[in-house]
């Protein structure tokens, strides 16, 4: 069968990772010896995440990032079915580890990533930019690699200004920052994100979101859109999700759900909003699909990626924030 020319989504995970996920039988405890009682290894980073629910999802998607031939995170990938391009680089992906507790609880500890030179950089820079020529959405998901610069997805977004596709931007810290100050049809912060990138008080925040007050979220939501010219997907852990746009808020609360992992329940979320405006849904309706993507992520042991029979649409609480006419 011949591979299409062009995708709906086109993914990018700039510091890929192998992840591999213990499950305890009891609470972590620090400087004791525990056995595992379940572990998995599966491909991971936030790129790659989007594209595993893409591909249950029956969409086209082609995901983007750096490895060398015979890698263990391509070797995973090929194992998965999912079609990718890799940018040849020197070592090995890195490793994540994440320890899951039996109430949902997980601890994640990430390795730095491989160190990527001008060369590479530049290189990867090109692989985005051709795929996305004729993609639907590219994403730009997850943390740099050592080697590039905080500005680098801020880079990108201005190569890809002129393109016809959407881009969504979900990543944190300085690079998030910098992304930003540029243009996107899409950005999504959890609540200590959209604090550090619009100078809110992230306590404040997180309070007012635990009381279910979500004027603040609203408020720092609506400056960054205003920014950024597109929508903001503020994810909320447990509490659901805010999204703002030009033309308004929405806020969604997740289905009942028994939490096993909360790692990579934010790129199931991402991916359900992209997956719901490439059928047209209006915004309301993105959000309720990235939250009953989200929960249904929560529920799976790892960084399983979600099918849509595993979701509980009917179940998403939606309610309209504020509307501008």
């Amino acid at each position: 069968m011949t591979a299409p020319t062009s995708y709906d989504i086109v993914t990018l995970t700039a510091n890929p990772s192998l992840d591999r996920t213990l499950e305890l039988s009891g609470v972590l405890q620090r400087g004791e010896v525990q056995r595992a009682v379940a572990a998995r290894t599966e491909p991971g980073g936030k790129g790659v995440n989007v594209s595993r629910v893409a591909a249950e999802a029956g969409v086209s998607t082609l995901a983007l990032l750096p490895g060398r031939a015979g890698d263990p995170l391509l070797t995973a990938l090929n194992g998965v079915g999912l079609p990718y391009r890799a940018m040849p680089i020197d070592g090995e992906i890195r490793s994540n580890l994440t320890i899951a507790e039996p109430d949902g609880t997980t601890t994640k500890i990430n390795a730095p990533g491989v160190t990527l030179d001008a060369d590479q950089a530049r290189a990867l820079t090109e692989l985005v930019i051709e795929h996305a020529a004729s993609a639907s959405w590219v994403t730009l998901c997850g943390s740099l690699p050592p080697g590039l610069p905080d500005d680098w997805y801020r880079t990108l977004l201005d190569a890809l200004a002129d393109l016809p596709c959407r881009v969504a931007v979900d990543t944190s810290g300085a690079p998030l920052v910098a992304a930003a100050a540029g243009r996107s049809d899409l950005i999504k912060p959890n609540d200590e994100e959209l604090a550090e990138v619009t100078g809110a008080d992230p306590a404040v925040l997180k309070a007012a979101a635990a009381a279910g007050d979500l004027a603040p979220i609203v408020a720092a939501a609506g400056e960054l859109a205003a920014r950024t010219g597109g929508a903001v997907l503020a994810t909320l852990g447990a509490a659901g999700a805010v999204l703002t746009t030009a033309a308004g808020s929405w806020s969604a609360t997740p289905p009942p759900t028994v939490t096993k992992s909360t790692v990579g329940a934010g790129d199931s979320s991402l991916a359900g909003y992209v997956l719901a405006a490439l059928r047209g849904e209006p915004e309301p309706e993105r959000l309720r699909s990235a939250v009953a993507y989200g929960a249904a992520a929560a529920g799976l042991a790892g960084t399983q990626p979600p099918a849509p029979a595993q979701l509980d649409l009917g179940r998403v609480g939606l309610t309209e924030l504020a509307t501008t006419r």
